[in-house]
């Protein structure tokens, strides 16, 4: 059996307190998307909380990481890349996809901005 490795105190303690943060941006997007009321408010407390959540856990495990193996451990930041480019874009794609859906319903929505319906063209 090998001996665990014992890690120092500053190391620990900045592990933890990224990945408490992270936790606490996981936490409020999830509150967030519970008790806003439309749609298009619930879109953004998970997508950026969640984002910001990814990149402190991603930040802990390059930090612990890289620590045991004594070099740099850099795929970890590939999830974190991933989400930043990934989740605004199926986020403007969702609003947009819920806003066609209510102007084929006819609800009362904004004018569609590319129209040129506003400025007399």
């Amino acid at each position: 059996m090998t001996e665990a490795l014992q890690l120092p105190f500053w190391l620990e303690l900045a592990t933890a307190a990224l990945l408490l943060i992270g936790s606490v941006f996981a936490l409020i997007g999830a509150i967030g998307l519970l008790r806003l009321k439309d749609y298009f408010q619930r879109m953004h407390p998970p997508a950026l909380a969640s984002t910001i959540g990814a990149w402190c856990v991603a930040l802990a495990s390059i930090i612990y990481f890289s620590w045991l193996k004594s070099s740099p451990v850099l795929h970890a930041w590939l999830i974190p890349i991933l989400l930043s480019i990934t989740v605004p874009v199926t986020t403007l794609l969702l609003a947009r996809a819920a806003l066609f859906r209510k102007r084929r319903s006819k609800e009362s929505v904004p004018a569609e901005v590319s129209s040129g319906r506003d400025r007399g063209h």
